[in-house]
């Protein structure tokens, strides 16, 4: 693989006033440009990253990214979509075109605007992820589907209430030095341990500090091969990029096992030589504090059914053994879905180039990402490093 990411740009996320779905791309793609040092003509592929499912009206985006200069004008642009893991999607697409030498540089761009729409409309659009006719009239939508996946993790493992507190409250706590972060406040574990007015259960054990936020927000970087990379200004190379797609429906699977989690990690890694304890942080897909939970397991971190164990031990924290979710999260960062793979990679290049600001790893030398689209159906790892 000689992908390498060379630059990027990353919006605020949150309830982004005054914003449309095109002023998000397009102020994205021109920061990320400039930020690579390179102009419109050098672009050669254009690749959106855009879930949409009803959140915006304009839904053939693609060519919205050429609404950033006209020179990418006759530039070919596609937008891809993979649930949740959307932005992964594209950022992979992109890595194809340059391992195949159609182009010396990509713009990858991932963008959702979502809290323009309407509350019971969002948990409409968000279930379209899920397998209709076995989930489509889940109460509480996606949270619902998760909150299954909680009882039955439950179930099976006893009561997990504290782990997921704890999650929650580590992922807020690192939230707060994240400047892209939609909530960047330290609730601290009892809050998010205890049901209240402020914190009340959405669906099975998952209470609101227990799930995503509903966001606005756009990420972008800039593609090229190892070789340009070295003569730029910065260079984080892709060690490896797997993707594993599974079964939709649940009913297929032991939803508890994220097989497809599993896979991913373990492809990653093997392709690129190292082992978890050779990572220095990970970005994992915390749409809920359960899967977080489940993702400890599947990636290696943790045996089956005792995650517990290393949330208990600080294992995760920023300076535990393996720092999980340094930025905050998608529980404290947000969610804007299109965006949330791309923003990972960003993210993460910026640790591993040691500009991640109050949110940098000391000493970060390889980074782990995990961005899921579904329930553990869409999996995507990628392991960074630095090279320039």
């Amino acid at each position: 693989m000689t992908a390498c990411i060379v630059g990027w740009a990353h919006s605020r996320f949150g309830k982004l006033e005054g914003e449309t779905l095109e002023s998000l791309i397009t102020k994205v793609a021109a920061e990320a440009l400039e930020h690579a040092g390179i102009g419109p003509d050098d672009v050669g592929e254009i690749v959106l990253g855009h879930f949409n499912a009803g959140f915006s009206a304009q839904d053939f985006t693609a060519s919205l990214v050429l609404q950033t200069d006209d020179r990418l004008r006759f530039k070919p642009a596609t937008r891809v979509e993979n649930a949740c893991a959307t932005g992964s999607a594209a950022v992979r697409q992109g890595i194809r075109a340059i391992d195949a030498g159609a182009a010396k540089f990509v713009l990858v761009v991932g963008a959702e605007q979502m809290t323009t729409t309407p509350g019971p409309e969002i948990g409409r659009n968000l279930l379209r992820a899920s397998y209709l006719p076995e989930d489509g009239d889940t109460p509480a939508g996606f949270a619902g589907v998760f909150g299954k996946i909680a009882s039955a993790y439950f179930q099976r493992y006893g009561d997990q209430s504290d782990a997921l507190a704890t999650i929650a409250a580590k992922n807020h706590r690192n939230g707060v030095d994240n400047p892209y972060a939609q909530m960047r406040k330290d609730f601290g574990f009892d809050f998010c341990r205890q049901e209240s007015e402020k914190n009340p259960f959405v669906a099975g054990p998952l209470k609101r500090t227990d799930c995503s936020l509903v966001s606005d927000g756009a990420a972008a970087l800039v593609l090229t091969d190892a070789t340009t990379a070295l003569s730029m200004r910065r260079a984080v190379a892709f060690r490896a990029n797997e993707h594993v797609q599974d079964f939709l429906p649940m009913s297929k699977r032991d939803i508890l096992l994220f097989d497809g989690c599993e896979q991913a990690w373990s492809r990653a890694l093997k392709n690129a030589g190292v082992t978890l304890d050779d990572l220095s942080f990970v970005e994992t897909h915390d749409c809920f504090t359960i899967a977080e939970l489940i993702e400890y397991e599947a990636m290696g971190l943790a045996p089956r059914g005792q995650g517990a164990a290393i949330v208990a031990e600080g294992q995760t924290e920023k300076g535990g053994r393996l720092p999980v979710n340094p930025s905050g999260g998608l529980k404290a960062k947000g969610h804007p879905i299109g965006a949330t793979g791309v923003s990972m990679h960003v993210l993460t290049s910026m640790q591993l180039v040691g500009e991640a600001g109050g949110i940098q790893v000391k000493d970060a030398k390889l980074g782990g990402i995990f961005n899921m689209g579904g329930a553990a159906v869409a999996n995507y790892v990628s392991i960074l490093d630095r090279i320039r």
